[in-house]
Order: C-alpha cells, then sequence, then structure tokens
C-alpha cells in the first residue's frame, strides 16, 4: 500500500472524476429520455454543462487543507484515527477511542514556531499517518500545495499561523469551532482551541503556561538583540536595531494581551453552546482574531 500522500491525490482525483463522468453521463441519458418521450429534439440538447454538475472534482490545495483541517481535528480530539466519524462534540471525552493520535492535554495548540506547537503536531500526524520513511516527501507535497516555496514545515507553519483560520472561518460559515487567540497585530503571540473542549479555566492555562513564558523569552531575545547592537559595527548594527524595535513592539502588544488574559482569567468566563458561536465568541472577543 503506498504511504506517499501523492499517490493518495491520484487514487482520489480519478474516484472523483469518475464519479463526476458517472453523474454527468446519467443526467444526459435522462435528458435523453425525456427528450425523446416529449419529441424535443430540434429544440433542446441533453448535453450537461461541467459547470452544472452536482459533485465536485477533485483539486488539490482544497483537498490537502482539508487535510491539514482533519489532522487539526485529530490533535484536539474531534476526530480519531482509531475510530470513524466525529468522536466528541461537548460532554465526556471518552480516552479509549484515541491511541494513534493522543488530543493535546489542555485544549490549547501554540502556532508561535514551526519546532512547536500546533506545526509540530500536524507534521507528527503526517509521520504517524502516512510513515517516517516517507515524511520528507509528503510534507514537501504538502507544502507544494498549499503554494509555499522554501522548508516544507516553515511553509506548514506559514499556512497554520496565517490561513488555516480564515479558511475555518469561511468553511465554517463565520462560526467557527476552532478559534485563534492572538495578542495583536503584531504577531507576538497565536494559539488555537478546540471550542467543545473550553472550560472556564481555559483562559487562566493561556496566561500562565503559555503567554507568560512566550513574554519572557521575548524579552530575553531583546536582551541578546541589545548586546549585540551594543558590540557590532555598520550594516550589522542596522540589522540588530531592526531586530531591536521589533521585539520591543511584540513585549509592548504582549503585556497588554496578558492583562486582557489576566482580567478574564479572574472572570472564569462559562460558555454556554446552546447560546451558539456568535454569542459565545463575542465573549472572548478581546483575546481572539
Amino acid at each position: 500500500m503506498s504511504r506517499l500522500i501523492s499517490d493518495k491525490y491520484k487514487e482520489w482525483e480519478e474516484l472523483c472524476r469518475q464519479r463526476f463522468q458517472r453523474l454527468k453521463a446519467n443526467e444526459e441519458r435522462l435528458n435523453r429520455y425525456y427528450i425523446d418521450l416529449y419529441d424535443m429534439g430540434s429544440e433542446i440538447t441533453p448535453d450537461v454543462a461541467d459547470s452544472d454538475i452536482t459533485v465536485r472534482l477533485a483539486d488539490l490545495q482544497r483537498e490537502i487543507r482539508s487535510l491539514i483541517s482533519y489532522a487539526v481535528g485529530c490533535i484536539f480530539g474531534r476526530y480519531s484515527l482509531d475510530r470513524d466519524g466525529l468522536c466528541y462534540a461537548g460532554g465526556q471525552l471518552d480516552s479509549s477511542v484515541y491511541s494513534t493520535i493522543i488530543p493535546c492535554k489542555d485544549n490549547i495548540m501554540t502556532v508561535n514556531s514551526p519546532d512547536s506547537g500546533l506545526t509540530k503536531a500536524v507534521t507528527n500526524f503526517v509521520d504517524k499517518v502516512y510513515g517516517s520513511e516517507t515524511l520528507v516527501e509528503n510534507l514537501r507535497f504538502i507544502a507544494d500545495a498549499l503554494g509555499g516555496s522554501g522548508d516544507p514545515v516553515t511553509v506548514i507553519y506559514d499556512y497554520l499561523r496565517k490561513d488555516f483560520f480564515a479558511d475555518h472561518f469561511k468553511v465554517y460559515k463565520k462560526r467557527p469551532i476552532y478559534w485563534q487567540f492572538t495578542s495583536g497585530k503584531k504577531s507576538g503571540f497565536t494559539a488555537i482551541m478546540y471550542f467543545h473542549r473550553y472550560t472556564p479555566e481555559l483562559t487562566g492555562v493561556l496566561e500562565r503556561d503559555y503567554a507568560v513564558p512566550y513574554y519572557e523569552e521575548l524579552k530575553a531575545q531583546l536582551d541578546t538583540a541589545a548586546g549585540l547592537h551594543r558590540s557590532s559595527t555598520g550594516a550589522e548594527k542596522s540589522v540588530h536595531r531592526k531586530d531591536i524595535s521589533r521585539l520591543q513592539a511584540q513585549i509592548l502588544e504582549m503585556e497588554g494581551f496578558i492583562s486582557r488574559l489576566h482580567s478574564l482569567a479572574e472572570q472564569k468566563i462559562v460558555l454556554d453552546p446552546d447560546d451558539g458561536i456568535r454569542v459565545n465568541y463575542d465573549k472572548l472577543k478581546e483575546i481572539l482574531v
């Protein structure tokens, strides 16, 4: 059995093509039947335009983005590689249905580095599903399908950080089930959670275990950049000055984000699925995209 995503896509593409052609042929056959029945051959044609066929042909970029979305669903426990269909959308999480991919423990996945958080979890998903021996080729295929260039993991990271939520928001008709936390436009901090696993303690965990450590890391980077700036000359000094300005802006943004997080954490806000996504989303909108 092939373990290359490219081969799997070719199989899916052919299946979609056959299904498309079969439906088109059936519709044209029905048209010919009724045309002959009512003797309308001189007035209309039985031909059906491709655009009028109600099943879709395969589209590489769309399918790869769907694969990533499914991977994210497995990472958060919505789906399981060990059981068909929806596995969790509220209630008690049954840990027995997960063995290949174990859902993230605290319902928070950061998107701040290609080497950790959600990006690392997605690459691990590809590794476990398709095998380590094809990992390099599969990551390259995914990156090419996403339209990126350069290191495949970085391309996947860029998609998760910049475009994943926008795609998800659109597919779910502005009622997302994966919510993206952000510190602001300086891109200091980004993380994602699964709505159905939210608890009132989540914002406190997000502040204590993720936002504050990231803030401290930025300050350490600033100290390093400042030291390099002091010891450098010429063009290098200009580069370090830009790094310092960027880090200072991100640190300032993080301070505001942590303050908002702390306020929400103290409130222990409850989300009620019965109220719908939009009502609940507004309760945390200060820290969401």
